[in-house]
């Protein structure tokens, strides 16, 4: 099992990834702004151990590179895996967010068939690839 923090506006996506993780048994919390995601990092320091921060990059408004960006420096990321999805028809999506240093880059179709095993990888602490 692992902790996560997702990060999405998305509403119907964000259910459906919260109820496929959490039925997989990983501690799930969708987190709707960056600024929120930061108050929880920074006021909330996440326990000590793994976990997971999930990034949903196909809305332009929430820049989800930029967050990550943003987000470095905190010591609650020391400890955290990073995933971000992407639509697979956005190339760029992808470079920019190798360029921004997520640990594992997925389209969302593959984020719908495997991200609680995605997750569970992660969260262990191994590369998924």
């Amino acid at each position: 099992m692992a902790r996560v923090l997702a990060l999405t506006n998305d509403l119907l996506f964000g259910s459906r990834l919260q109820g496929d993780l959490t039925a997989a048994g990983h501690d799930v919390r969708l987190i709707s702004s960056a600024e929120r995601l930061r108050g929880l990092l920074t006021d909330e320091n996440p326990e000590p151990g793994r976990w997971v921060l999930v990034v949903d990059l196909t809305d332009a408004e929430l820049d989800g590179c930029a967050v990550l960006e943003s987000l470095a420096a905190l010591p609650a990321m020391a400890s955290a895996g990073t995933l971000g999805f992407y639509s697979h028809v956005e190339s760029g999506v992808r470079a920019r967010g190798k360029e921004a240093g997520f640990d594992l880059l997925v389209p969302r179709s593959r984020m719908v068939r495997e991200g609680a095993a995605l997750v569970e990888k992660l969260g262990a602490g191994a590369g998924a690839g």
